[in-house]
């Protein structure tokens, strides 16, 4: 074979090479921008994937607020509690149940404070700067009730509440919830704002 003949066989090769890496570019280049979605889309996504746990969450882990009484650990579920406030200025009622304190005038508004120490029974100690409000409210109800202090708000998974302990008895077992894996006792709000044992009788 002569080399003129060689030529443009190998000329032809090399340019077949050039084309099929064009190819081969052109292909990954379509294929990457394909695989990278829009930002605008990504953050969408995110916002959706983000809802979902939340949503579980909510449902699977109501939030609590966490208070002191008697040096116990006790919680009302947050969906009751209207808003927490310190105690100020408590004027007592005569005629009322020892367990009720007294009444206090919340942004000219007049709220009845039980002690659930003396209704359930826990040692009692005076009242200090630090003692709270913390205000529950149904359609029907309103009153405070009274803690040595404030813990904070958490979420309790609802798979992780005991039904009770054995310490917890009588009138205390009545109002119960639940408890937790750290023993907070879980008080069950909706039951003390229906119970008519509690209400009391301002005209008195």
């Amino acid at each position: 074979m002569s080399s003129e003949q060689a030529g443009p066989k190998r000329l032809k090769a090399a340019t077949d090479w050039r084309e099929l890496h064009q190819r081969i570019e052109a292909a990954r280049l379509a294929v990457d921008g394909a695989s990278v979605p829009d930002a605008g889309i990504l953050r969408q996504r995110a916002r959706v994937l983000a809802r979902e746990p939340a949503r579980a969450e909510s449902a699977d882990a109501p939030e609590w607020v966490e208070f002191l009484l008697a040096q116990e650990k006790y919680a009302l579920e947050s969906r009751h509690v209207r808003e927490v406030h310190v105690l100020e200025d408590l004027t007592p009622l005569p005629c009322t149940p020892d367990f009720v304190l007294g009444i206090v005038n919340l942004r000219g508004e007049i709220l009845s404070v039980i002690d659930l120490k003396k209704f359930f029974g826990l040692p009692e100690k005076g009242l200090t700067d630090l003692n709270k409000i913390i205000v529950l409210e149904s359609a029907n109800m309103r009153f405070g009730v009274l803690a040595d202090a404030i813990l904070g708000v958490r979420r309790i998974p609802s798979a992780e509440i005991q039904p009770s302990l054995p310490t917890l008895t009588g009138i205390r077992e009545k109002y119960l919830k639940g408890v937790s894996r750290e023993r907070t006792v879980l008080l069950d709000a909706g039951k003390l704002l229906a119970d008519e044992a509690i209400i009391v009788q301002e005209q008195v």
